[in-house]
């Protein structure tokens, strides 16, 4: 400890004891100076501080957070919410670094806290660089040890990394995991029935790419009887937003470039926790997506066009969010082109049920079943034709 300013220290107390309230700016000074006084009492406080004015800038934000890391690491151990500051500040940093596109250092943080017993941070940077089995292997960790409520999300995660990796067989039977677990909410009234036919879909579109037609069928007509019976009974209303954006990202992983450290790309699974370097990269294509769409309109070049056409649509979704304002005046633009175009199509119905299948999940979210209903429907009967 160097010789202490006693000066500056009465007027830090001063500051923080006076009737006013200081700016965050001001207490990070002052708890600085009392840090060389207590640093039992004021290192928590100096913490909180620095990660309260952490700002927008990156690279402020990173300076901040490092500093905090290291006060936080000098609280003695034991110290009731020390850890929490720890995590706290190391979730801070990596952001920052991730921000920066520093990744091979954020990955480390995310090491360090996954040593600490908070994983999911690393299980979501691993899928970004293809990394899906060892992402994989982290969700079934962390599976291991949540409820079933905790789970619910982690499952599509945990599939969509078995996917990735390639064990498409060991994706559905996580995936199934995550229908029954719908089922059983859906008895309790916790989660409601369009859920589960986003989910159907979506497994029907895990088994036609592992090959296994007959359950990808299955899957579609057990949605589709979902739909027919919601639109019968004269249901209306908004959907589980926040659960279609997260099944239509996924499902648009197979037209992307595949992910490495050295081009990251979204953790297909996840509508949470991305890194802010991919989803800048992600969505900050759309511009050359759009221009690449207009290329291929004025060739006529429709079977690149439908492709490029349903990337640009993932990529609002990511943008736009699952809020419910203006959910139909935001998304329907997008899937109504999808369909028109993959329409001119004579020769492909593959790229029309795809199109139209995209689009009653839309409008499944939406609540609008009967519109949902005659897509889907329609989407059943070009897959199924002999």
């Amino acid at each position: 400890m160097g010789k202490i300013d006693h000066d500056a220290v009465l007027q830090a107390r001063v500051l923080l004891l006076g009737s006013g309230r200081p700016s965050v700016g001001e207490q990070v000074a002052a708890y600085r100076v009392l840090l060389e006084v207590n640093r039992q009492a004021y290192a928590p406080k100096l913490v909180d501080a620095l990660l309260a004015m952490g700002g927008r800038d990156p690279e402020v934000r990173l300076t901040l957070a490092v500093e905090a890391v290291e006060v936080a690491r000098s609280i003695e151990a034991g110290t009731p919410s020390r850890a929490e500051r720890l995590n706290r500040a190391l979730g801070a940093c990596q952001w920052a670094l991730f921000a920066l596109g520093r990744r091979a250092e954020g990955r480390a943080v995310c090491e360090e806290m996954r040593a600490a017993g908070r994983g999911g941070r690393l299980t979501t940077v691993l899928a970004e660089e293809g990394r899906f089995l060892e992402a994989a292997e982290l969700n079934e960790e962390e599976a291991g040890h949540q409820t079933l409520k905790d789970s619910f999300g982690n499952l599509v995660e945990w599939a969509a990394n078995l996917e990735g990796a390639g064990l498409h067989d060991e994706a559905s039977a996580v995936f199934r995991t995550f229908l029954d677990t719908i089922r059983r909410f859906i008895t309790e009234r916790r989660v409601d029935r369009p859920l589960l036919a986003c989910a159907l879909v979506h497994h029907a579109r895990m088994r036609e790419a592992a090959g296994d037609g007959a359950e990808a069928t299955a899957a579609r007509r057990e949605a589709l009887t979902i739909l027919e019976e919601l639109a019968a009974g004269g249901a209306k209303g908004p959907g589980r937003t926040s659960s279609w954006l997260t099944l239509f990202v996924l499902s648009g992983r197979a037209g992307e470039p595949a992910a490495s450290a050295g081009s990251p790309m979204p953790p297909f699974g996840t509508d949470v926790g991305w890194s802010g370097d991919v989803r800048e990269a992600f969505v900050g294509g759309l511009p050359g997506l759009e221009a690449e769409a207009a290329v291929l309109r004025e060739a006529g070049r429709l079977p690149e066009l439908v492709d490029v056409q349903r990337r640009i649509s993932v990529r609002v979704a990511v943008r736009d969010g699952d809020h419910t304002y203006r959910f139909v005046e935001r998304y329907q633009p997008y899937f109504d082109e999808g369909v028109a175009l993959a329409r001119r199509l004579a020769d492909d119905p593959g790229r029309l049920a795809r199109a139209l299948t995209d689009r009653a999940m839309f409008r499944t979210a939406a609540g609008d079943f009967g519109p949902a209903y005659a897509d889907l429907a329609e989407a059943v009967t070009l897959l199924d034709a002999p």
